[in-house]
């Protein structure tokens, strides 16, 4: 074949590695570039993508000639990145040999990809990256990405003492915010890795909430030019983990997206231990990204050039068309899971291959002295640099026998922290007449402008009638807390299923026109001017995305309001690992504080075993709060210490807070105390559903004004005065509104007491102990309408014994007996059992 032959322009094929088929290249190019693909460097995957106009713009960056060339200085870049990451994994290796460090060792152009992609997204505007990434790499981009001193990293490898509240976590779990001068640009940016647990992709939501926020705070949506989310992946996790695909599915939902979320997985071609050909069913690990027509490159890890280039496109496509792009790095690891895992017990011919490959370092060092971008001796003088470095911080960290949890916080509340006390008291919530007034009107008046349905027009005439009664439902008491919030400058985020008007139609806050499609009014905007923002959105069906996402948006500004409703309490089951490992041990873990507010629709109405119960049980098994001394007694108590400021520690002190609430005023109450704390906790409310229009379940405006503020403990209003009180059932939720019927029934309004306990964690031991030692000589009975295994029982009786002084054996239990399902799905069981618990309840025997 003649020169000139491999000169002649030939039609592309449809290959989707190299393009469509309205292109032609001269033969050496196509046979220069197939060899380069088809030797496993480069693959492309977007024929399912359908916009011409990305799929030209996608084939100019790969078919024009010389198009992934690098400058030699940039790939001198590159080569440093690379020695880094090669060079600080051997280091570690060398003075921790037996240290858990989940290595990037066959992966390590991992850390230029990073690299490339942050200096991109610089280029293309972006004030801040934030990265959520699993164990594999993790120790590496901490420090080679994100700046963290590494004498900082190192004392996690000692012995050490924790500096601050909280229990700690191993080091590739902990994360860290830092602003970073890049190498090659000189732009400044702010990185910040989030903490993770070990549930893999459990963080990803986390991060495109936490980053939306950002995006919602600096006016940067929907394109989020100023802040990207990276997110990292192992090749197992991607393709197994069901969060990816519920996180993906809100890259374009209006109120979700963040214009693009950058995947780059560390593909090591295996999952702990399982092959490919047992871990997933799709060619690639990446194919879930196809959902949402992201492109996705697969390149090669050992080389380095086409890593870089890859991402550098990849950045770019994300700033271009504000969609998901994947980065798919296939390397292999060196090691076993662990560097204390032995994989030749499952993969003995992989391994064997692997031992014989020469690191990513060692192959790139050679090519490039080749080719004359480096000399040995400048490869030689800089790793030298990098090791006398790494000795010098180990220096220093052998002198640092403690760590400080500030050190590894990924949001930067500083000055929130520095100014948290358990001795600074929370201020009263209640808001003036005027403004309850005026929002209650706002919101009882349908608009003009749209056509509404009649269920508005009843709704708004009931709100009405209460208004004039000066009385506030279950609706007007969460649409007092928001709209007073906005008054006040907080912006309010509610997120879920079918909360624009609620799962049971009595929220409604977004009116839509019965005639006009897209025509709709959110009944809380513009009540106030110059108001705060108020989004409310239907989420995706999805429990464990969108409560990480809402998760995530909370942990950026803490004066936001940020609430994740689920349809029914049960359906928390889906997100169960968020709450375990996210929300209810975050602060403990990581030091980070969350307002998150997770509202659970939650009561025994016969809806059957996935409509009936949040839980409640598990949440409270999840509270951290003990009780061996009464709050105000323990050995660490401070002295002299008034009950407001104990109930104010101990709230300072729990996890999380968990109310399962019965007034209108309550909840008004407990809402905007999570704004008002000066410290912020998660709170878990088990939320009505048929009490949502009880004639019972309202509040009067005295409740909620000026001066007023949550009451954890409510006394029985309806009792009748002079009778002898010969039993108290102690109750939570709705419940109570059955017994005050059931009593009213029997006319035992003199003989029987209900005192409600709206808040469980942390428990009101005083309040509980004033209100019951009114009635010294009744008997005590805890009354709950769950099942004895579930529901508050055995979280609370030993509470109520402890503040009451009494034996444990001494509180009665009054509720359903034990079941495996949290309630039956026969109506007529479901009766039998509430009569059961009626009749146990209203004996005096």
């Amino acid at each position: 074949m003649t020169e000139a032959d491999m000169d002649r322009e030939f039609p592309l094929a449809p290959f989707t590695v190299i393009g469509g088929p309205k292109r032609s290249l001269p033969l050496k190019e196509i046979l220069m570039r197939l060899n380069q693909v088809y030797c496993g460097h480069l693959g492309l995957e977007y024929t399912y993508i359908h916009d011409l106009h990305e799929l030209d713009w996608l084939r100019d960056k790969f078919e024009v000639p010389g198009a992934w060339e690098l400058t030699a200085e940039h790939r001198k870049f590159i080569w440093m990145d690379v020695m880094r990451a090669s060079t600080f994994e051997a280091f570690l290796q060398k003075k921790y040999p037996t240290e858990k460090r989940f290595g990037l060792d066959g992966c390590e152009s991992f850390i230029p990809s990073m690299i490339q992609c942050i200096e991109t997204c610089a280029e293309k505007g972006a004030e801040t990256v934030v990265i959520g990434m699993a164990h594999r790499g993790r120790l590496n981009a901490l420090i080679n990405v994100c700046s963290k001193p590494l004498f900082q990293l190192l004392t996690q490898f000692s012995s050490f003492t924790m500096e601050g509240f909280g229990s700690g976590d191993v080091k590739y779990h902990l994360g860290t915010h830092a602003e970073r001068i890049l190498e090659r640009s000189k732009k400044k940016i702010m990185v910040a890795l989030i903490a993770n647990p070990s549930h893999l992709e459990a963080i990803n939501p986390v991060v495109v909430g936490r980053v939306r926020a950002e995006q919602v705070e600096k006016n940067d949506t929907p394109l989020g030019k100023k802040s990207v989310p990276i997110l990292v992946h192992g090749d197992a996790a991607f393709s197994g983990q069901g969060v990816v695909y519920e996180t993906m599915h809100l890259t374009n939902l209006p109120e979700y997206t963040t214009g693009g979320v950058i995947h780059i997985v560390i593909n090591n071609q295996i999952g702990f231990t399982t092959d490919p050909r047992y871990s997933r069913s799709s060619e690639h690990c990446t194919d879930v990204a196809r959902v949402v027509n992201a492109p996705i490159f697969h390149v090669h890890g050992d080389d380095p050039d086409l890593v870089t280039y890859a991402s550098q496109v990849a950045s770019e496509y994300r700033a271009q068309f504000h969609n998901d792009v994947v980065v798919d790095i296939v390397g292999y690891r060196r090691n076993g899971h662990n560097e204390l895992d032995e994989p030749m017990l499952t993969q003995p011919l992989m391994y064997k291959r692997i031992r014989q490959h020469p690191d990513v370092l060692t192959v790139y060092t050679e090519k490039l002295i080749k080719e004359g971008v480096i000399t040995e001796a400048f490869a030689a003088e800089e790793i030298q640099k990098y090791l006398d470095h790494c000795e010098a911080e180990l220096k220093k960290a052998q002198g640092i026998d403690s760590m400080n949890m500030r050190d590894w916080h990924d949001v930067p509340w500083t000055d929130f922290f520095s100014n948290q006390s358990p001795t600074r008291p929370i201020p009263p919530t209640g808001i003036d007449l005027n403004t309850i007034e005026t929002i209650c009107k706002a919101v009882s008046t349908p608009p003009k402008d749209i056509e509404v349905h009649n269920v508005v027009t009843r709704t708004m005439d009931r709100r009405t009638q209460l208004k004039e009664s000066g009385l506030a439902d279950w609706a007007m008491g969460e649409c007092l807390a928001f709209s007073s919030l906005l008054k006040e400058g907080h912006h309010v985020r509610l997120s879920g299923q079918d909360v624009e008007r609620g799962t049971f139609s009595h929220r409604i806050h977004v009116i839509h026109d019965q005639s006009r499609d897209k025509t709709w009014k959110n009944i809380l905007h513009g009540i106030w001017q110059g108001q705060a923002l108020y989004t409310v959105s239907n989420s995706s069906l999805s429990e464990v995305g969108v409560c990480g996402f809402e998760l995530g948006y909370s942990t950026y500004n803490h004066n936001a309001l940020t609430i994740w409703e689920a349809q029914f309490g049960d359906f928390s089951n889906s997100c169960q690992v968020i709450l375990d490992t996210l929300l209810a041990s975050g602060e403990t873990k990581w030091g980070r504080q969350v307002g998150l507010i997770v509202l659970l629709p939650h009561g025994m109405e016969g809806q059957g075993p996935e409509h009936s119960s949040g839980r409640l049980e598990r949440c409270l098994e999840l509270c951290d709060d003990d009780c061996a001394y009464l709050p105000g007694t323990e050995p660490s108590a401070p002295q002299g210490e008034t009950l407001e400021q104990i109930m104010t520690r101990q709230l300072f002190e729990i996890n999380w807070i968990v109310c399962n609430l019965t007034t209108p005023a309550n909840l008004f109450h407990a809402f905007r105390r999570q704004i008002l704390m000066p410290f912020r906790k998660p709170l878990v409310i088990m939320s009505p559903k048929s009490p949502l229009r009880h004639a019972l379940a309202v509040s009067p405006f005295a409740d909620m004004e000026t001066g007023t503020s949550f009451m954890p403990v409510l006394a029985d209003q309806f009792v009748k005065p002079g009778g002898v009180i010969q039993k108290v059932l102690i109750c939570t939720g709705k419940v109570f509104y059955e017994l005050v019927a059931e009593r009213r029934r029997k006319q035992l309004e003199d003989k029987i007491v209900i005192v409600r306990v709206e808040q469980l964690c942390p428990f009101p031991y005083q309040l509980l102990a004033q209100e019951i030692d009114k009635y010294p000589n009744a008997k005590i009975m805890w009354l709950q309408e769950e099942h004895k295994n579930q529901g508050g029982y055995y979280y609370v009786r030993d509470r109520i014994a402890l503040a009451l002084g009494m034996p444990v054996k001494d509180i009665a239990y009054g509720g359903r007996p034990v079941s495996a399902a949290p309630s039956t799905g026969s109506k007529i069981i479901h009766l039998t059992e509430l009569n059961d618990m009626m009749t146990m309840a209203m004996n005096l025997d």
